[in-house]
């Protein structure tokens, strides 16, 4: 059973008219953890609309009318938790206005026994929000790829599935859904779970798990499907509830980069002098030996202090404040890490980067590069290929990067960035690009290689 403070991010993406807004209304639904006065608006809009169903796609209706007026929320949040731990502060929320239904009046009953909180970005299936669905999916541990079952793989299944691959997010569901308008057919299910296969083995996927559902009538979202018996695996709750976390995260090589020196200069606190910081990997204790980049110098750890006092230890990803042994000097931007396995200190990168700006990146650009708190200057040296989403087929005469393509580029940094590969940590492997003149975030880009 999962820990209740457990927290499974979950990035859904689908087409259009795959049912992605029913199947995440549906799961709130059926897992009980919608308020009564949210569901009561969703049944007086279905009926006024004559839909003749309660219409659990209206929950995410939010998102899709403020497009519609022009605000650039790409991308809606939801908010739940099962088990015993359901309380009445989980809620449903959606871009900028998240939260913002989570203290009306109702009671919010709890789900089945699961004991997890769950973070679903709903990203946008069009491939010209392919900048949102990264975005909304870049901190994703599992990813819900929808199928239409009567439509089977198609080239924005193959993009989403890819775009997952990209982001190396560990675990992938792939849920065949609107299985009652296809007759709920074995073969039928069987045919797309054998083709996406052989198209993931282009990709670097592990974790595949295929679910037959039906969104609009409930089958295998919270509980077992009658009917279709054919089918002997969890339902979708059941499997968010217990896929297994803790080891997608590296808990061996530390990494702390530092957000904040802390000095107080009070009368009680003096001589303190601490560094503040999220934990991106490994596991810290007093008295654990770390280096501190770009200057190299070692030292130990003092202790570990929190809102609530010391800690014994900290891991990903906790919000600390480390004390050293030493008299080290420690900037804002440096990384506390672990002596064995340090990463990379490195002026020359090589990314895969998707471009988000409508003006195209092109060689001999100029950014600010934002890695974990570090911040320099990067030029685009080289695009070395562009990517076609839906075919994997690479383009190496590409002469830049449009909005919303991918592609693999050589930067050159103005100072030294001390970075690990994507594929070994993605936190400290990740970066974002902003245009100087605009301060408009241009491209995020994963490294691949730095030197």
């Amino acid at each position: 059973m999962a820990a209740v403070s457990e927290i499974l991010r979950i990035a859904t993406a689908g087409s259009v008219d795959d049912g992605k807004s029913t199947l995440i209304g549906r799961l709130l639904h059926d897992s009980k953890a919608i308020l009564e006065d949210q569901l009561d608006h969703v049944a007086r809009t279905s009926e006024r609309r004559g839909d003749g169903y309660l219409n659990l796609a209206l929950l995410t209706d939010g998102l899709r009318a403020e497009r519609e007026q022009g605000i650039t929320i790409d991308v809606a949040y939801r908010y739940f938790q099962t088990g015993a731990a359901a309380g009445a502060g989980a809620g449903a929320g959606a871009g900028a206005g998240a939260g913002a239904g989570a203290g009306a009046a109702g009671a919010l009953a709890t789900g089945p026994s699961g004991g997890r909180k769950f973070i679903i970005a709903d990203t946008p299936g069009h491939e010209q929000y392919t900048r949102n669905m990264v975005t909304g999916a870049s901190t994703a541990d599992l990813s819900i790829v929808l199928v239409d079952a009567r439509h089977g793989v198609s080239e924005q299944t193959r993009r989403h599935a890819f775009i997952t691959s990209l982001l190396r997010i560990p675990h992938l569901v792939v849920a065949v859904n609107k299985m009652d308008l296809a007759g709920y057919d074995e073969a039928t299910f069987e045919t797309i779970a054998a083709e996406f296969t052989d198209w993931a083995t282009r990709l670097d996927l592990s974790d595949i798990v295929f679910i037959p559902t039906s969104a609009l009538a409930g089958d295998n979202i919270v509980e077992r499907s009658q009917n279709m018996p054919w089918y002997q695996g969890p339902s979708l709750l059941y499997h968010l509830e217990h896929v297994v976390i803790a080891t997608d995260r590296d808990m061996d090589d530390v990494r702390f980069p530092v957000q904040w020196v802390v000095r107080p200069m009070s009368e009680e606190h003096h001589d303190y002098r601490g560094y503040a910081g999220q934990v991106a990997a490994g596991v810290i204790r007093p008295g654990s030996e770390v280096v501190v980049l770009p200057s190299g110098r070692r030292t130990r750890v003092a202790a570990i202090d929190s809102y609530d006092g010391e800690l014994d230890l900290a891991f990903p990803s906790m919000s600390v404040t480390l004390r050293l042994e030493d008299d080290v000097d420690v900037s804002r931007g440096d990384m506390i890490a672990g002596v064995d396995e340090a990463p990379v200190l490195a002026r020359d990168l090589e990314a895969m980067v998707c471009w988000m700006s409508e003006q195209p990146m092109r060689p001999g650009g100029r950014y600010v590069i934002h890695h974990t708190t570090r911040s320099a200057r990067a030029l685009i040296e080289a695009i070395e290929y562009r990517v076609d989403v839906n075919t994997l087929d690479r383009d190496p005469d590409a002469g830049g990067l449009a909005l919303n393509e991918i592609g693999r580029v050589h930067l050159r940094t103005s100072t030294p960035l001390v970075v690990d590969t994507y594929a070994r940590n993605r936190t400290t492997g990740s970066f974002i690009l902003i245009d100087e003149s605009s301060n408009d975030t241009v491209a995020a880009g994963m490294i691949r290689a730095g030197r």
